[in-house]
């Protein structure tokens, strides 16, 4: 795909995604089913009761955003209802302790505490806080929450809705298949990926494994997920594992592309820098864990800012790719687009420039899927190019060494290849040198392109005579040499015949005389053995009157 194409789509992509967020009201795109409750906002006094905040109605403020109250103490209140729903519903918040009133239509007031370890057991799936309203004859008409420790980072109670338990369980049944669909998915490709590391031991592997894992630990988390399976977690301490997962998987998002793309790409300031993002993501994290909800306002600015600094960071790690004209640009920039312009989106929501959204909340866990298996197939991408690396590798190196062992003139092998393959055979063998006959007058006559033409003739000729498993060399020279399975075939009559029918240039006469000699060669003595006998029996052929084959006999063994 080329890369114009690519950054085309995804533009494309990423604008209809934020135009859709920016569009869409935040109680419609809430996610909570049912029905919206408007709420109005009091902090919290000395001395205030239930039942005089239930009618304090000048206490309240129904217009300020609740992130604008600050951290504390704070008393909610509905507009009046008149309902009889199963269950209010509400985004899960960092708090100490939150107690319902639930006021019914003949006057009677229920009060549901809600310490850390009852909201473990009130989350359902999608982080949602849900609380059961008792059933009576009379209807519910207001509602009342006195939340105390509010962290007030997205809110004091997120998104009330009232809904049937029919809804509740649609909304589980819902994201209970997305949150599996996810898990199974980075599932598969945590065991497919960790398999493929144990074969080709690749560092870019452990790094998206662990990328990944982090990823699922982050869903697990921040799903709701993990209440269901460790009751006895407080709230506030889930909140902090999402917080480390998040920065985990971070991290090792940015330890993936450093090593992905390669030192070639992350050298010189930009190492030095996704050194300090990483520390930077580790540090904020590690301090927001550990010291919250001391100064949880500044801590969660500087977590954000962590982010914001790694943001920052992928445009300079995608200009030196460009730069370096890496080929793994173009997919990069496709799995990880969605996941950076969401991560920038959350962060503008915890400095309060973008409002609270359940769908921008849970998008991390959208995006990174489309990550992870982008970069699943980014990595079967780069293996597809590190295969074909190597076998072009492979045969320049193939073709090399058939360059190194062949003669250019001839296209015969030349004596280090001849030698190469033929020393280390296990059975008796037959060489048979050849020589062409007054060779230099031959050279005078013709110059030296008429000589070079000649060795071509006598080589072709050498070939078509040879049976397909001999080696035909051409040692040096005029002097040329096959070899083949000792089976008492003359050969060298086939020889001298062909090379007496071949025509010359200008119809010169060229003639060769030949010396053979049979026996083993398996060793390098072997065939010091075999040559010098057959280069006495052609010294004789020549002394002999040239043009004819003269025999030698070796012994048969060493």
């Amino acid at each position: 795909m080329p890369a114009r194409s690519a950054f085309r789509i995804v533009f494309r992509a990423l604008f209809a995604l934020i135009a859709t967020l920016a569009a869409v009201p935040t109680a419609a795109q809430s996610g909570l089913v049912g029905r919206d409750v408007p709420i109005c906002i009091a902090p919290a006094r000395p001395g205030d009761t239930a039942a005089a905040m239930l009618r304090a109605d000048r206490r309240y403020d129904c217009t300020r955003a609740q992130t604008s109250f600050g951290a504390g103490d704070f008393w909610v209140r509905s507009a009046p209802l008149s309902t009889r729903a199963w269950a209010v519903r509400s985004g899960s918040l960092w708090q100490d302790e939150a107690t319902l009133y639930i006021v019914y239509g003949d006057g009677v007031v229920l009060s549901q505490r809600m310490n850390g370890h009852d909201a473990t057991r009130a989350i359902r799936l999608g982080a949602i806080f849900e609380r059961a309203l008792p059933a009576r004859e009379a209807p519910v008409t207001r509602l009342m929450w006195h939340v105390r420790g509010a962290a007030n980072l997205r809110g004091i109670v997120l998104a009330p809705h009232l809904a049937t338990a029919r809804e509740s369980v649609r909304s589980d049944m819902l994201l209970g298949a997305l949150y599996s669909a996810f898990g199974g998915l980075c599932l598969a490709l945590l065991i497919y990926n960790l398999a493929l590391w144990g074969a080709l031991r690749h560092g870019f592997q452990l790094a998206y494994c662990a990328m990944v894992a982090g990823l699922m630990l982050y869903a697990f988390s921040s799903s709701g997920a993990m209440a269901w399976v460790f009751p006895g977690l407080e709230n506030n301490d889930r909140l902090r594992i999402n917080y480390a997962m998040l920065s985990i998987a971070a991290v090792c998002a940015l330890a993936f592309a450093r090593s992905f793309f390669g030192a070639h790409v992350f050298k010189g300031w930009l190492a030095r820098a996704s050194d300090i993002v990483a520390a930077l993501l580790l540090v904020a994290a590690t301090a927001l864990v550990v010291l919250a909800p001391w100064r949880i306002t500044l801590l969660d600015h500087i977590y954000a800012v962590s982010f914001v600094a790694l943001i920052a960071l992928v445009p300079f790690i995608l200009w030196r790719a460009w730069r370096d004209r890496s080929n793994y640009l173009w997919i990069y920039t496709i799995s990880w687009a969605a996941p950076v312009v969401l991560a920038g989106m959350r962060a503008a929501g915890n400095f309060h420039l973008l409002g609270w959204s359940f769908l921008l909340d849970n998008s991390t866990i959208l995006s990174m899927t489309i990550e992870a298996t982008l970069s699943s197939l980014a990595i079967a991408y780069r293996f597809r190019l590190i295969t074909a690396e190597r076998d072009e590798a492979r045969e320049q190196e193939i073709a090399a060494r058939l360059l190194a062992d062949a003669d250019p003139l001839t296209g015969l092998l030349n004596r280090r290849g001849f030698l190469r393959s033929a020393i280390g055979r296990d059975r008796a063998h037959l060489l048979v040198l050849a020589d062409i006959d007054h060779f230099k007058l031959v050279n005078d006559t013709l110059g030296h392109d008429g000589g070079d033409e000649v060795l071509r003739i006598v080589a072709r000729a050498l070939r078509a005579a040879a049976p397909p498993d001999a080696l035909v060399a051409r040692l040096g020279g005029e002097e040329f040499a096959l070899l083949i399975p000792d089976r008492g075939h003359d050969l060298a009559a086939d020889v001298l015949a062909r090379v007496r029918t071949e025509r010359m240039p200008f119809d010169i006469s060229v003639t060769v005389s030949l010396g053979t000699c049979h026996g083993p060669i398996a060793s390098e003595d072997d065939w010091k053995t075999l040559y010098r006998h057959a280069d006495q029996a052609l010294f004789a052929a020549k002394a002999a009157g040239r043009d004819r084959v003269r025999h030698a006999i070796a012994p048969i063994a060493a």
